[in-house]
């Protein structure tokens, strides 16, 4: 198993391009499987879990093949069975997706209950409670989830929480069925309008996408598109952080500075300089930074996926601050490890107290998850000595060629074998 070393680097300066959203192909992938034609998707990352929802296209008969330029293109004339595989989905939790299209064109699905980061329960009550609601007789037994149903009739359906997974899975099945569905409470994540805008030039009718009620009008058959993923916030802020917790000047380019207005907001509270083009943003840093306390929320709050990102800059920022996590109850399992480097973090419940020091030290560390991972690879550019990173897996699910990207930037970082 190969383990990231992290050597302490100055500031990183330079230019680095975002790859295609993580969280936004994955379900667009799910969703090719609504369309009789051929669909081309544009900027699809280089990444594991792509992979993995590859092959589980593919099990259940999609025609998938990686295109030149990082396109990949996706032709499912037939879906030839109902039930996904156990051993692709309880790698990757994302792989539920495929419940709802399943729904949709066959009116039958059995899927075995996914897997994924151990960041929380973080259930699926949500999306049986919607595909009920469309009709759908559900039974769980046996470690698999099925859903059967004569028809599909639309339904108004109010989501307790509003969770991102649920309103792409309950939307891409209320696609093709009679009538209109009403999700209220809908998440309103970027990447929900992204999957709405790729299911449109399918053929569907989604309005309200980006807002929290989205309405479905049914419609009987979804065609072929080609269609470009939009960037990665998380990555987005990743790179920003870097900039700020090393004292660098980077240029971060393919990016929607309208989807993270609330890192743009904090980091410039912790005294970093944030220029914002059309699709770009100069992060700017002197390394010094004052402590803000932060509070994940559903966006358009502060992302829970950067939340440990933001914890790794506080440890070496200038006071305290407190880190309250909102959206997983499981989300501090990196603090063990950032206190393996010397940071003085203590969990208060929900919340993390960070009391900034002048130095992290190089250590021994493992990626608990895959933002976890992200966060140890940041600390490191700023620790004495070497950090070096155990169960990397879980960052290669997540970032397109992290090592080569932040070397391109100056920083002192490779893979060796244990």
């Amino acid at each position: 198993m190969p383990k990231i070393v992290v050597e302490k680097s100055g500031p990183l300066k330079g230019s680095v391009r975002i790859s295609g959203a993580k969280n936004a192909v994955l379900p667009i992938m799910a969703a090719a499987l609504l369309a009789e034609e051929k669909c081309i998707i544009e900027d699809v990352p280089d990444l594991k879990d792509v992979n993995v929802m590859s092959a589980v296209l593919r099990s259940l008969g999609s025609e998938v093949t990686k295109l030149e330029n990082g396109s990949l293109e996706i032709y499912t004339p037939e879906i030839k069975t109902a039930e996904a595989p156990y051993e692709l989905i309880t790698k990757m939790r994302a792989s539920f997706f495929v419940m709802g299209p399943l729904l949709a064109r066959l009116k039958n699905a059995k899927i075995p209950l996914p897997g994924g980061c151990a960041i929380g329960a973080r259930p699926v009550d949500l999306h049986l409670k919607g595909f009920k609601s469309l009709g759908v007789e559900i039974n769980i037994e046996h470690g698999y989830i099925e859903g059967k149903a004569d028809k599909l009739v639309g339904n108004t359906i109010y989501l307790d929480f509003p969770s991102v997974g649920a309103t792409e899975n309950i939307m891409m099945a209320a696609t093709l069925a009679e009538g209109v569905t009403i999700i209220e409470n809908a998440a309103e994540e970027p990447e929900i309008t992204d999957l709405a805008n790729f299911l449109n030039k399918l053929g569907a009718n989604i309005k309200g996408a980006g807002t929290d009620t989205i309405k479905i009008t049914g419609v009987e058959r979804l065609g072929g598109t080609r269609h470009q993923v939009i960037p990665d916030r998380i990555e987005t802020g990743t790179y920003m952080v870097a900039a700020a917790i090393t004292g660098g000047d980077i240029t971060i380019e393919n990016v929607v500075p309208n989807h993270i207005k609330p890192v743009i907001a904090k980091l410039r509270e912790c005294g970093v300089d944030i220029e914002e083009m059309d699709d770009a943003l100069r992060v700017r840093s002197t390394g010094e930074l004052k402590a803000v306390d932060v509070t994940t929320l559903p966006y358009p709050g502060f992302p829970t996926d950067l939340q440990s990102q933001f914890m790794g800059l506080m440890t070496v920022a200038n006071g305290s601050s407190v880190v309250n996590e909102t959206v997983f109850e499981n989300r501090f399992m990196h603090v063990s490890e950032l206190t393996r480097m010397g940071a003085k973090i203590r969990i208060e419940g929900h919340s993390a107290v960070v009391e900034g020091i002048k130095r992290l030290e190089g250590a021994k560390v493992s990626a608990t998850d895959l933002r976890a991972g992200a966060t140890l690879i940041l600390a490191g550019l700023v620790a004495e000595g070497k950090t070096e990173i155990h169960n990397i897996y879980h960052i290669d699910r997540g970032y397109v060629e992290i090592e080569s990207k932040l070397t391109s930037l100056g920083a002192r970082i490779y893979r060796e074998e244990d």
